[in-house]
């Protein structure tokens, strides 16, 4: 059973495991703390607002055993990630560590809907997003909004790198980076341990967004994503604890990576046969996601199909053009349509997750 909020469990020695909430359907992130000796390392940090904060004054004074936190590592620049980094920083005075690209990525960070971006505008009438829908998305906040008592994220970082070693108290913990669904993940890896601290780009059930966004209209995410599976594949034992994000930590980590490659290809595949006929990317939607799609989840939703499409331009299986201001996709091989499938290899409860 996972923790209750504001407490802790130990799932592997030195290691200790906490959730905080989250305000969407995925309504926690997992966190971890390492121990360093005399003090704790912080994986991740909660998202931004009054009630993760308090949880946080509440481990500190109630599951550290006396000891202070010593660092915080975020994973990524997502705020559930990233968002009381600030506040840590701030209260705790100790330093924040990130990839490069994600540091800055989620410094850069805000509303995405300013009427005056017209880069953006053109990214969404492009793909078959009405004028209505983006009003509406205009007038909702967002999860990058601060609220005024927020922490901004800390001024300055330490950087980590693909390969770096880190000797946190007794044991060494490996960087590995991956990408897609941010620019520059980081995993942590202990060998002597065999624990995966793997953030979001690897989840037991749900599959991570994998996105072109508007603010990188011609970005491939899943071309690093793919790649990136294939390493962490040739890089970590199957028989590790993998510790996640959301969901549950589980072990078998090359069969979930085999599934989540399996699902993609399977989504390829899928566009691939429907794209005969010239196709706007908006109407793809229903070809892929089996719930109703409104709002940001929409917009998630979409970004995904947009990374899933490029891929198979990049393999020279889609062609683009540009119509009546809007992007038509098409399959370069017409007789698609009249192919089955591949089995797939996805297990009974796997669901496509926006995280």
């Amino acid at each position: 059973e996972p923790p209750p909020a504001g407490t802790t469990q130990e799932v592997a020695p030195g290691v200790k495991w906490l959730r905080m909430p989250l305000p969407m359907s995925l309504n926690h992130i997992n966190l971890y703390l390492i121990d360093d000796g005399d003090g704790w390392y912080v994986i991740d940090t909660g998202i931004r607002g009054k009630e993760s904060r308090d949880l946080w004054l509440q481990v500190i004074a109630q599951e550290l055993d006396g000891k202070p936190l010593n660092a915080i590592i975020c994973t990524h620049m997502h705020p559930d990630h990233t968002g009381q980094a600030g506040f840590l920083h701030s209260h705790c005075r100790i330093p924040l560590m990130m990839s490069f690209s994600e540091y800055y990525q989620a410094r850069s960070m805000g509303p995405w809907s300013s009427e005056d971006n017209w880069p953006m505008q053109e990214y969404f009438e492009r793909a078959g997003i009405t004028q209505a829908e983006l009003q509406a998305l205009r007038d909702t906040r967002s999860q990058f909004t601060p609220e005024p008592e927020d922490h901004p994220l800390p001024g300055s970082f330490i950087r980590l790198v693909d390969g770096q070693s880190l000797q946190i108290g007794s044991h060494e913990w490996i960087v590995h980076t991956g990408c897609g669904h941010s620019p520059e993940h980081v995993c942590l890896y202990s060998r002597d341990l065999r624990v995966l601290l793997s953030g979001d780009q690897v989840l037991p059930v749900i599959t991570s967004n994998v996105s072109v966004h508007p603010n990188e209209p011609f970005g491939n995410p899943m071309v690093g994503w793919l790649e990136s599976l294939e390493k962490f594949r040739a890089l970590i034992p199957n028989d590790t604890l993998v510790l996640p994000a959301h969901n549950m930590p589980f072990y078998r980590l090359h069969e979930r990576l085999q599934q989540l490659i399996d699902h993609h290809e399977d989504r390829m595949l899928i566009l691939e046969e429907n794209c005969v006929t010239p196709s706007v990317a908006v109407d793809m939607l229903p070809l892929l996601f089996d719930r109703k799609l409104e709002g940001h989840t929409k917009i998630m939703a979409l970004g995904e199909c947009i990374a899933h499409l490029h891929c198979l331009m990049t393999r020279n299986r889609i062609e683009r053009r540009l119509e009546n201001g809007r992007y038509l996709y098409q399959s370069v091989d017409p007789t698609l349509s009249s192919r089955a499938r591949p089995d797939s290899h996805e297990p009974p409860d796997h669901e496509p997750g926006f995280v």
